[in-house]
């Protein structure tokens, strides 16, 4: 009987899931009334830089791995067999890059929000266009997170779809108001343990129904849904090695190098040190839910041969077969379903609620602050709290948008990743590791990445052109028994489709089909260049204009076999680590804003370790 038409929910599984959501709560009431009980914006936004390395990197964990990968990964699997595996080599480079680069730097300016740094850098315009994208990327990522999970729970329960978001965004938007960024991560710590038990128990059950595990690595076998090395260079192939292992790098970097959800905890840190290591932790975290993810939408062909029963659940989306499957194999066991939907939920609320916070930090910080600088400590917490009520509202709002899309989540997902925090991510990188960048350069180059991203992506959907190679349906054997008729068909079908490659689409439909994985990368690349270009042609930045401790020493060790007067002229500036008198905000007489004063016996090529939530460089831009 399917198990559709029979029951959903037990008792067991409402308790299961009704117990996450008052946990969740019941950390942010306990946070809200401890400690300094959030009355500053330093422990409200910032957890008093107090946090530990093994929260934090379960906080970092939790925050990527939302309800769209959880729900997402294992229906790619399914359909498509193991090649968004090779996602995993990404996470090498990834995570080193941060912890090297971008971690300490950042860290040792001891900024709130990491759009600070672009003021520090450049100008305070450049500071507004990122936190305005991120912004934006935020709240449209906001509803494909509260989606997600309100969806499964309206498929197993019967429950409203619009209760289950309400229910979603209410919750959070309660812990993360009363509690600040302490109880979004030790809420983050506490759901990253329901998530991971919640997809361990499908994995074991399934693996069971299924027969073991070598019967689930035979079906998947014969049903060709393990992936051999696909080295093809071509960057419209929707997953390669290149287009996961190398640009999926660059869509990491965006997330765990420059995104203020993850630069938020790591400044949230007692110790550099400390924020370092929690950078590190989250790699082997990271590669384990990537596996069970995997595994999940293996298991699940092993059960249904590439059958598509998600029209049951009243879809034709992919991402509901997992919930199907959830159901289907575990509705014997009463609590395994609630545990489930309860590990959605945990993965959806830490997503948002890291929203929620880190986007009322950049709000109060880059928006608010820089125009009522004499704001009391009371009014700055108590409207930082009204901030992350108001983007718990506009999120709701969000979801609805999300259920018209067609796309899978995951691909919706990293779409808005990549068009959107690639830009981002390149004005970073032209800051820290281009020395002759100034803020003109900066300012056309991030209009024309996002300008070029927003024109693929927009085109992409509109031609539909995404080269995707969609896997046959059903176990159908490798080695079959009439093996020169196998040989005979394999030879038809390559004939077949020679035939189609001859007719090449045009150059603007092939830009059109570039792979999602490389819109970071594609964009990044691009605000580099065109910033660089006009950096050049409107003057090049001059050393005595840039805030020390603001560049890493990139281009200057590559160039090192330059000429000294040369490589002077490009790598102009004191890099990080290099000696230079520090300057500390002071106010002006006329209270406009504050200057910077030398200071002597300070650390060398930083900014003094204070708990200033402002600081700004003195130029004429």
């Amino acid at each position: 009987m399917d198990p559709f038409d029979q029951k959903h929910f037990t008792t067991v599984d409402y308790v299961i899931f009704a117990g996450l959501l008052a946990a969740s709560a019941g950390i942010g009431v306990f946070h809200a009334l401890t400690g300094g009980r959030q009355r500053t914006t330093q422990e409200f936004l910032m957890a008093d830089r107090s946090m530990g390395c093994i929260p934090v990197s379960l906080s970092l964990i939790a925050s990527f791995q939302s309800a769209v990968a959880i729900i997402g990964v294992p229906a790619e699997i399914y359909t498509n067999g193991t090649q968004y595996w090779f996602m995993g080599f990404a996470y090498i480079l990834g995570l080193l890059i941060p912890a090297y680069i971008f971690v300490p730097l950042l860290y040792r300016l001891r900024l709130s929000s990491a759009y600070q740094y672009l003021e520090l850098r450049f100008s305070r315009a450049v500071r507004i266009c990122g936190t305005l994208t991120f912004i934006f990327q935020m709240v449209v990522y906001m509803g494909v997170c509260v989606y997600t999970p309100a969806f499964a729970l309206n498929a197993v329960t019967g429950f409203e779809l619009w209760g289950a978001v309400l229910a979603t965004g209410l919750v959070c938007t309660l812990y993360t108001t009363l509690g600040g960024l302490k109880a979004v991560i030790w809420t983050d710590v506490f759901q990253m343990l329901v998530m991971f038990a919640g997809q361990l128990a499908v994995v074991v059950v399934g693996v069971h129904q299924a027969g073991g595990v070598s019967e689930v690595w035979r079906k998947a076998l014969e049903g060709n849904r393990i992936a051999s090395l696909d080295l093809n260079p071509d960057p419209t192939e929707r997953h390669t090695f290149w287009t996961l292992g190398v640009g999926g790098i660059f869509l990491m970097l965006s997330l765990y190098g420059v995104n203020q959800a993850q630069v938020q905890r790591y400044l949230s840190s007692r110790t550099e040190k400390e924020a370092v290591r929690s950078c590190f932790m989250v790699f082997p975290s990271l590669q384990l839910t990537l596996a069970l993810s995997c595994v999940m939408g293996l298991v699940m062909f092993a059960c249904y041969c590439g059958e598509d029963h998600s029209r049951k659940l009243g879809t034709f989306k992919r991402d509901a077969m997992v919930i199907y499957f959830v159901m289907d194999m575990l509705q014997e066991l009463p609590g395994l379903p609630g545990l489930f939907i309860a590990c959605l939920f945990s993965a959806a609320l830490s997503t948002i609620s890291s929203a929620f916070n880190s986007l009322a930090t950049v709000t109060m910080e880059d928006l608010i602050k820089p125009h009522f600088p004499s704001m009391t400590e009371s009014r700055a917490t108590l409207l930082s709290k009204a901030l992350a009520m108001s983007y718990g509202i506009l999120c709701l709002a969000m979801a609805y948008l999300t259920h018209l899309m067609g796309d899978s989540v995951l691909l919706v997902a990293l779409k808005i990743f990549g068009i959107v925090g690639g830009p981002v991510l390149g004005l970073f990188c032209l800051g820290m590791f281009f020395p002759c960048a100034n803020s003109t350069g900066a300012l056309v180059g991030w209009g024309a990445g996002l300008v070029l991203t927003f024109w693929i992506g927009i085109g992409s959907i509109i031609t539909k052109t995404s080269s995707t190679s969609l896997l046959p349906s059903g176990c159908i054997p490798i080695l079959s028994v009439n093996a020169t008729a196998a040989a005979a068909t394999t030879a038809t079908l390559q004939a077949a489709f020679s035939n189609v490659t001859k007719s090449r689409p045009s150059a603007l439909k092939r830009m059109y089909s570039l792979s999602y994985m490389w819109y970071s990368a594609f964009s990044c690349f691009s605000v580099i260049t065109v910033g660089l270009i006009v950096s050049f042609l409107t003057g090049p930045m001059k050393e005595e204009d840039v805030m020390p401790g603001t560049i890493y020493p990139l281009l200057e060790n590559m160039l090192s076999f330059l000429p000294k007067r040369l490589k002077k002229k490009l790598c102009c500036m004191n890099p990080l680590g290099q000696t230079s008198p520090v300057r500390q905000p002071t106010q002006h007489k006329d209270g406009k804003g504050p200057t910077f004063a030398a200071e002597e016996g300070e650390k060398e090529g930083f900014l003094p370790e204070t708990d200033t939530t402002f600081v700004e460089r003195e130029t004429s831009v």
